[in-house]
């Protein structure tokens, strides 16, 4: 059994993990967004030489915007606690990093965008894995 000051204190939302829920929003949304533009540069002949071609151009912008919907969808289950969302997060927030450093590769032009998003997603997974995040996502 556990004493109730034992269990407000489990049952309490630490502020890192509501600050992770908003950075993860923020997150997401920078996704969507750079994945969107990205979708816009078709039109430009150097952008889709850059990425091989229309499709790999394409492919990268849905990639990109996939992970953010996703990501989007999740951020909820981090307020009230889920350990599935904190994985999957994390999860998103890695493939996050990896699909920054691509565009940021593939198309110079807008890499301070995705420098942003990837220093976002660092401080998630740091936060989200942090002690006092651990103690409220095993309640």
């Amino acid at each position: 059994m556990t004493s109730q000051p034992e269990q407000r204190m489990r049952a309490t939302r630490p502020g890192g993990v509501t600050l992770v829920a908003v950075l993860t929003w923020i997150s997401g949304l920078l996704d969507v967004l750079g994945g969107t533009i990205l979708l816009f540069q078709t039109s430009v002949a150097a952008t889709v030489e850059q990425f091989g071609g229309a499709s790999q151009l394409i492919a990268s912008a849905i990639f990109t915007i996939a992970v953010g919907v996703v990501v989007l969808a999740i951020a909820g289950g981090l307020l009230r606690g889920s350990p599935t969302a904190r994985v999957v997060v994390t999860v998103f927030q890695v493939l996050s990093i990896v699909s920054g450093v691509f565009l940021a590769i593939a198309y110079p032009a807008g890499a301070i965008g995705e420098y942003i998003g990837i220093a976002f997603a660092l401080v998630i997974i740091a936060l989200l894995w942090s002690g006092r995040a651990n103690a409220f996502f095993r309640r």
